[in-house]
């Protein structure tokens, strides 16, 4: 058996094997509610069996999301309506993960099939956005409103409170997302947090908000329950995040409760760096970012700590995929836009890898299909 196909443990649960689909954002929601889309979404890739199956990030407070159409989980009705969700994917023997999120000073936009940019001061949907400092994200962005710590506590409770309706609702894995320029993150990084109260100044102090986020998520789920935290690795940017604070923070996570680091990067103020090239301009053919690019940051921080991690980011092929689980570069190997073009992606790398000769792994109403078709496949070629 391939290491990327073999199983694994976190804490009480065990997954079937070791790819991940990363959480996908659909901006399908209305109020917060999952429509019929999120089910056939994610339903498919239960169906393809990838081990671990997240939502998008969804929003643990209603200014939280990114867009209007963003998924949340701030009411019991919410959480309820994710049940169906949850349940199918177990019944495909895969794991339902779920990404909670607040995005802070970038929250209040439109989807990008819309522009992606803040909505206007009349949109009939806009609200007010809430950061560390009142620095926008760009120049286009408005300035958000500086929390105050009485409000950052509060948002504390609103995490956990999401927590546990994350479990009534079903799902077996929780994320915190601190990555991407979105809440957590902005604290994090010394470009977008110049406060000078227990929530700034040093890395110890910028830390403190999302520390006391995973220590109330994890006082709220109980000792089984993986949680994993999306981190930017590096802001890439001049005076920003570094991999030296990754670590730091990543030993800090560990002892906070949290069990695996999922290690993306880039996004303080702009796009996630796996949008852009170097030298920021859209990726096209000739500037596009090498497969497996961020790999070496979810590499060092398991490491140099006693964490579990994710790798995420232009991973394509399952040969690819073996390589980083196999040579203990990280212990899950999430997918996104490559698992969005072929949601069958880990079926066929199994079949790749040789872990599944005789298509046992596929669901029963799809195994004699795919037998026959391999049967009558040469006759084609």
């Amino acid at each position: 058996m391939s290491q990327l196909f073999s199983p694994v443990t976190v804490r009480g649960t065990t997954f079937p094997n070791r790819v991940v689909v990363s959480p996908l954002c659909m901006y399908s929601a209305v109020d917060g509610l999952p429509q019929p889309w999120h089910f056939a979404h994610l339903s498919t890739f239960a169906r393809g069996k990838a081990g671990l199956v997240f939502t998008e990030a969804t929003a643990v407070e209603a200014i939280g999301r990114i867009t209007p159409k963003c998924l949340g989980i701030w009411t019991d009705e919410q959480a309820q309506a994710l049940k169906p969700i949850t349940a199918f994917i177990e019944e495909m023997g895969c794991i339902p993960g779920i990404q909670l999120a607040h995005a802070g000073r970038k929250a209040s936009t439109s989807p990008p099939f819309e522009g992606a940019q803040p909505l206007a001061a009349d949109h009939p949907e806009r609200w007010d956005i809430v950061g560390p400092s009142g620095i926008p994200t760009a120049d286009n962005f408005p300035v958000p409103h500086e929390l105050t710590a009485d409000e950052i506590k509060q948002l504390v409770t609103s995490f956990a409170a999401a927590a546990r309706r994350s479990l009534d609702a079903g799902f077996k894995v929780i994320e915190i997302h601190g990555a991407h320029g979105y809440l957590l993150h902005s604290f994090l990084s010394p470009v977008s947090n110049q406060r000078t109260d227990q929530y700034g100044g040093d890395i110890q102090g910028r830390m403190l908000f999302p520390l006391e986020v995973s220590k109330a998520v994890r006082a709220e789920v109980g000792e089984d329950v993986p949680l994993f935290f999306r981190i930017s690795a590096i802001d890439g940017i001049e005076g920003g995040w570094t991999m030296d604070d990754s670590v730091t923070l990543a030993k800090a996570l560990g002892e906070a409760g949290i069990d695996v680091v999922d290690c993306s990067s880039g996004g303080v103020s702009g796009a996630p760096r796996f949008r852009v090239a170097d030298d920021g301009k859209p990726l096209n053919k000739s500037s596009a970012r090498q497969p497996g690019f961020q790999v070496p940051y979810a590499q060092r921080i398991r490491n140099e700590t006693d964490l579990k991690t994710m790798a995420v980011g232009v991973i394509i092929d399952p040969e690819q995929a073996e390589q980083i689980a196999s040579s203990g570069q990280a212990d899950f190997v999430a997918l996104g836009r490559e698992i969005m073009h072929n949601p069958f992606w880990p079926l066929h790398a199994a079949r790749t890898l040789g872990d599944d000769p005789e298509f046992n792994l596929w669901p029963k109403q799809y195994k004699w299909a795919v037998d026959r078709r391999a049967q009558i496949a040469p006759l084609n070629q």
